[in-house]
């Protein structure tokens, strides 16, 4: 894995598509947790396997392979990087062919439809685009414009009772403003569960009204 010189280039396209031409074709990578990990909270949110599952800057993560282990096999993979989504495409076409991959920047998700989705899944993927901030009491205002904008293209696409998931190691004081505030214009309701037990990440749960 070929780490950055500086953090702020986990939020740079050209750092990804940089280090996954660079690994292994069968290379993978989670951030945080895995879907073991939250398999159980996952199973309670989620109780349809026929949910439609948005899973946002997906990397090459196994946490969507798992999840389709698991039953969930309606799941649209997306990211950025083109050389991720080629990659993952390949791996998985075979045996997996419901599972699709497609490059979107998760600020905009041209061309996903709105209300479309059941569930959409961050883990980790808003926390890189924060790593230009080295302040996280007050961020840059690009860190503020992206991460809210994730949020709005999230809301937009999500069905009514659709949920927003997202994990992270950010805390409620420095992520709650980025679910909530003017952007969200639809009612939601927020709930904030913490994971582990010595190094605490959080599952944030954005619920659609």
């Amino acid at each position: 894995m070929s780490l950055p010189h500086k953090n702020e280039e986990y939020g740079t396209e050209v750092y990804w598509d940089k280090r996954y031409e660079q690994e292994a074709e069968d290379a993978s990578f989670d951030w945080f947790k895995t879907y073991a990990d939250v398999a159980n909270d996952i199973r309670k949110l989620i109780p349809s396997r026929t949910a439609r599952i948005l899973m946002l800057g997906c990397g090459n993560s196994k946490f969507s392979e798992d999840m389709w282990e698991d039953g969930y096999k309606n799941i649209v993979n997306v990211d950025y990087s083109p050389v991720v989504i080629e990659k993952m495409r390949n791996r998985h076409k075979d045996m997996r062919p419901e599972m699709t991959w497609e490059v979107k920047d998760i600020r905009t998700l041209d061309g996903l439809d709105t209300s479309s989705f059941d569930i959409a899944i961050d883990k980790g993927t808003m926390d890189a685009m924060m790593t230009s901030s080295t302040d996280v009491w007050d961020p840059p205002d690009q860190v503020i414009k992206d991460c809210t904008a994730e949020v709005s293209q999230v809301i937009r696409v999500l069905k009514r009772n659709g949920i927003f998931i997202y994990i992270t190691f950010g805390q409620p004081h420095f992520r709650k403003r980025y679910l909530t505030g003017a952007h969200v214009t639809r009612n939601t309701s927020l709930e904030i569960n913490q994971l582990g037990e010595s190094f605490h990440y959080y599952m944030y749960t954005l619920r659609m009204l």
